[in-house]
C-alpha cells in the first residue's frame, strides 16, 4: 500500500487488506511482553525538521572529553588520509568481493591488508580479517582444537576479560576444558602454567601487552608448551610491535588482536577489526577466506580468492568456520593506516605511547598513598592503586572532563583500590598533568 497509516481507519483498511482481524492478530507470534507499547507514531516531517530534531540531540553528546580509557579500546590519532581514501565510492559502497573477476580492486586491498599484518606478526599468513580481536581468538582457539584433536585450553587471566567471556559464553554447548591461569605481579605464572600443561593440551593463550598492560617475553612459556604438541597463541596489541618482540620472535603458532587502534575510531563501540595471523602449517585451518595474487593467461598480475574454507563454498561439517565474510572496509582503513606510517612512524607511535605513559606513571606516583599495582614493566597502558576504593574514581574524573580511571576491582577482587588508565600519543603533557591533579583531589590529603 501507498501510504503511511496516521488514523485508525488507515489501519483498519491496513488490516484487511493482509488478512488480520485486529492488530493482536498481526502480533499474535510475538509475546506481549516484547509487542510495540503504542502504535501512535507523529506524522512525519519534512528533512529541515528531521535534522534539526537530530542536531539537538546530539548536542547531549559529551564533547571535549580527555580520554584516558583503555580496556582493548583506544583513542589514537587517525591521518586525515584515511578519511578521505577510504571513503571513496568505490571503496565505500562496495559489499565483500564475491566473484574476484569483478572485484580485482578490492581483492588487491585485502592482498595488501595480508601482507601487513604478515609483516607486522612476523607469521607467514593472514586471512582477509575478521569482526574483532575477540572473534578472532575464539576462531584461533578452535584453530588449534582442530589441528591437535584435543579439548583442552589454557587461558591466562590476564587475557583482556572481553574476550574470555566470548570464549566461554562461544562455547558453552561445546566440550572445551579451560584451565585459567591467574598472574603474578601482572603477568603471567610461569609454575601455574606448568603445572597445567600435559599432553590432552591443544592450546595456551597468552595476551601481550595483557589486560593490566603488563608486557611479557613468552618465548619460555612457549617453548614449553610446544614440548607438549600444544599450539601457542597470542593476543596482541598491533601498536605496540612498533617496539616489542613479535608473535614469531617468541615463537606463537598463531597470533590474533583488535585492529581498531589502526585508523579505526572508538565510534561508540564498533565496527572494528580482528587480525589473525599463523604460520604455513595452520594455512588450511583458518577462518574466512585468504587473497592470493596470481597471473592470467597474458601474464597480468590479478587477485583471486585463493582460499574459502567457509559453510557457503563447501559441506557444511567440512567448513572451518561459520565466518561467512570480513570486515573489509576496516581492513582497508588499516592497510592505509599502516601505509602511512610506514615502520618508522609505527614504531614512533609506540614510542610516544610508552613515554607518556610512563611520564604518567612517576607523576600520579608521587601522589601519596597512590602507587603502581604491579612491578612488571608495560607499554602505555598501567594499573595504580590507590588509597580508598577506585569505583568512584570515574564519576569523580568525568565531572572534571576526563575518561577514565577503570575500577579493576569489579572483575578481579583480588585486586582491591585499583584501576587502570591509557595514555596514547594523543595525550599531551598538560593533559596528564590535569588528570594528576584531579587524581591528588580525589585522594584523600594524609
Amino acid at each position: 500500500m501507498n501510504f503511511i497509516p496516521h488514523t485508525d481507519e488507515d489501519i483498519k483498511e491496513m488490516l484487511q487488506a493482509i488478512g488480520a482481524g485486529s492488530i493482536d492478530e498481526l502480533f499474535k507470534d510475538i509475546p506481549a511482553a516484547l509487542r510495540p507499547k503504542s502504535f501512535n507514531i507523529p506524522a512525519g516531517k519534512s528533512e529541515f525538521a528531521v535534522t534539526q530534531i537530530l542536531s539537538k540531540l546530539s548536542l547531549k553528546n559529551a564533547t571535549g572529553l580527555i580520554n584516558f580509557v583503555g580496556a582493548g579500546f583506544y583513542d589514537h590519532f587517525i591521518p586525515a588520509a584515511v578519511d578521505a581514501l577510504a571513503s571513496r565510492a568505490e571503496f565505500y559502497t562496495a559489499y565483500t568481493p564475491y566473484q574476484p573477476e569483478c572485484s580485482q580492486g578490492w581483492l588487491q586491498a585485502i592482498y595488501e591488508y595480508q601482507t601487513i599484518i604478515c609483516q607486522l606478526s612476523g607469521l607467514d599468513v593472514s586471512n582477509a580479517s575478521l569482526y574483532d580481536g575477540g572473534t578472532a581468538l575464539f576462531e584461533a582457539m578452535m584453530m588449534a582444537v582442530r589441528h591437535t584433536g584435543r579439548n583442552k585450553i589454557i587461558l591466562d587471566s590476564g587475557v583482556n576479560l572481553i574476550y574470555r567471556t566470548m570464549l566461554y559464553t562461544y562455547t558453552s554447548n561445546l566440550s572445551i576444558e579451560f584451565v585459567e591461569i591467574p598472574v603474578v605481579h601482572g603477568q603471567s605464572s610461569r609454575e601455574e602454567l606448568r603445572k597445567h600443561l600435559d599432553d590432552k593440551t591443544a592450546a595456551i593463550i597468552l595476551q601481550n601487552p595483557n589486560f593490566f598492560g603488563a608486557v611479557d617475553d613468552y618465548s619460555d612459556i612457549v617453548e614449553n608448551a610446544h614440548k607438549f604438541g600444544a599450539l601457542a597463541i597470542a593476543s596482541v596489541y598491533p601498536v605496540s610491535l612498533g617496539i616489542l618482540k613479535t608473535p614469531k620472535e617468541m615463537g606463537f603458532d598463531i597470533a590474533t588482536g583488535e585492529g581498531q587502534s589502526l585508523g579505526i575510531p572508538l565510534s561508540f563501540g564498533g565496527p572494528y577489526l580482528g587480525f589473525m595471523a599463523a604460520k604455513k602449517e595452520l594455512l588450511r585451518q583458518m577462518p574466512g577466506r585468504i587473497v592470493g595474487a596470481t597471473v592470467d593467461s597474458d601474464g597480468k598480475r590479478g587477485f583471486v580468492l585463493t582460499l574459502q574454507t567457509r559453510e557457503q563454498h563447501i559441506r557444511r561439517e567440512k567448513a572451518t568456520s561459520n565466518i561467512c565474510t570480513n570486515h573489509a572496509l576496516c581492513a582497508l582503513r588499516a592497510t592505509i593506516y599502516l601505509t602511512l606510517m610506514g615502520k618508522a612512524g609505527l614504531r614512533q607511535v609506540a614510542t610516544l605511547c610508552a613515554q607518556k605513559s610512563h611520564y604518567a606513571v612517576e607523576a600520579l606516583s608521587k601522589i601519596g598513598g597512590v602507587s603502581p599495582a604491579f612491578k612488571s614493566p608495560f607499554f602505555k597502558e598501567f594499573a595504580v592503586r590507590m588509597p580508598r576504593p577506585a569505583s568512584g574514581l570515574q564519576k569523580f574524573l568525568l565531572d572534571r572532563n576526563i575518561i577514565g580511571g577503570l575500577d579493576l576491582s569489579a572483575w578481579y577482587p583480588e585486586l582491591p583500590n585499583t584501576c587502570s588508565f591509557a595514555v596514547t600519543e594523543k595525550r599531551t603533557r598538560q593533559e596528564i598533568d590535569l588528570l594528576v591533579e584531579s587524581v591528588k583531589l580525589f585522594v584523600p590529603s594524609s
